[in-house]
């Protein structure tokens, strides 16, 4: 069994069924992680409050808040941007998928559900959150557009102002502005942002980009940063 090198990671588990709750406690306890449960999406709200948490497990079908309007608070809310949020959630259809990542989710897992994968995917999240800014790092500025990349920081900036973006919308533009002008195809900026072992789709890019182009927008109102190449890719302007 293959545990955490480091700290376990505290997950936090936003499930108002006893039984998968249960299940995923115990599933996450056994691989090494600190899971905590709730059943409200007020509770959620008020416990990360307290800090320490690195992966929300998050109920869509919740008694008080849908895990979509928590997931919504969680990326509004200063210094929670970076929190990986997962939903868990018997909404298979595509329009819910497209909705949790176009409102920040990192990924969505459909039940029923292999708690084993549910445990894979949460490493992998934590992977990728661990190699988006590497501890000491030390990085040459980008910038473009009036954009400014920090990676030490993990923050992409307009104009001086920090701009409030999920983890994979960070990482998008962020690849996008190490190499301005250049076109990537949907299958390349997968690999680059997702990863191969990713079973994100094109889908996924675009609504990303979609979600990346109205905070530009509403940052930089003059400007149309974000370029789409019909049947090539999308482009960051230069």
């Amino acid at each position: 069994m293959n545990h955490p090198a480091t700290t376990p990671a505290r997950i936090l588990i936003v499930e108002d069924e006893p039984a998968i709750a249960e299940t995923l406690v115990y599933a996450l306890r056994t691989e090494g992680f600190v899971p905590e449960c709730v059943s409200t999406g007020q509770d959620a709200l008020a416990r990360l409050q307290d800090g320490g948490i690195a992966v929300v497990v998050l109920d869509v079908g919740l008694p008080d808040l849908s895990g979509f309007e928590v997931c919504r608070r969680i990326r509004a809310t200063q210094g929670w941007q970076a929190l990986q949020v997962m939903f868990l959630t018997a909404r298979s259809e595509e329009i819910d998928r497209v909705l949790g990542f176009e409102i920040g989710a990192d990924d969505y897992v459909a039940k029923p559900f292999s708690p084993r994968e549910v445990v894979a995917r949460i490493r992998v999240m934590l992977r990728r959150s661990a190699a988006a800014v590497p501890a000491g790092a030390s990085s040459p500025a980008h910038g473009t557009g009036g954009l400014q990349l920090d990676e030490a920081a993990a923050r992409i900036s307009h104009a001086g102002r920090a701009l409030a973006l999920t983890r994979y919308e960070y990482l998008l533009l962020a690849h996008l502005l190490k190499h301005p002008g250049r076109v990537f195809s949907r299958d390349q900026l997968l690999d680059a942002v997702w990863g191969q072992d990713s079973d994100s789709s094109d889908r996924t890019v675009d609504t990303h980009i979609k979600t990346l182009r109205a905070k530009l927008r509403a940052a930089a109102p003059e400007a149309d940063l974000i370029a789409t190449h019909r049947g090539l890719g999308y482009s960051l302007a230069h």
